[in-house]
């Protein structure tokens, strides 16, 4: 069963390495559609991990959880990338607006 829950992680981590490629390109409602992909793909992990756990009434050896606390840390490093990719998408927006502006002014003089 072990070796079941690893396989089944993995196929999850490749899938979401797949999907977000899939997904680049593509508007959606989403700042960072791939990064959100990754997040939806986690959740789903960590509840698959959980019926997994149910499954086997939690005698997995601690691995199922430590999947689940990876899981969360995978979440959180997400979250900061998306902080991250917004902050750098602001300073272009600035630097593209100022550079506009100085064109604006030269053509003035």
């Amino acid at each position: 069963m072990k070796k079941f829950i690893v396989a089944a992680l993995l196929g999850i981590f490749v899938g979401a390495g797949i999907t977000a490629f899939a997904h680049e390109g593509e508007g959606g409602k989403h700042k960072h559609p791939n990064l959100q992909a990754a997040m939806e793909m986690i959740h789903h992990a960590s509840k698959r991990i959980d019926a997994a756990q149910k499954a086997n009434e939690f005698d997995l050896g601690g691995h199922a959880q430590k999947a689940k606390d990876l899981l969360a840390q995978a979440e959180n490093e997400l979250k900061a990338a998306g902080v991250k990719a917004s902050e750098d998408e602001d300073e272009d927006k600035k630097d593209s607006d100022e550079d506009k502006d100085d064109d604006h002014d030269s053509g003035q003089r």
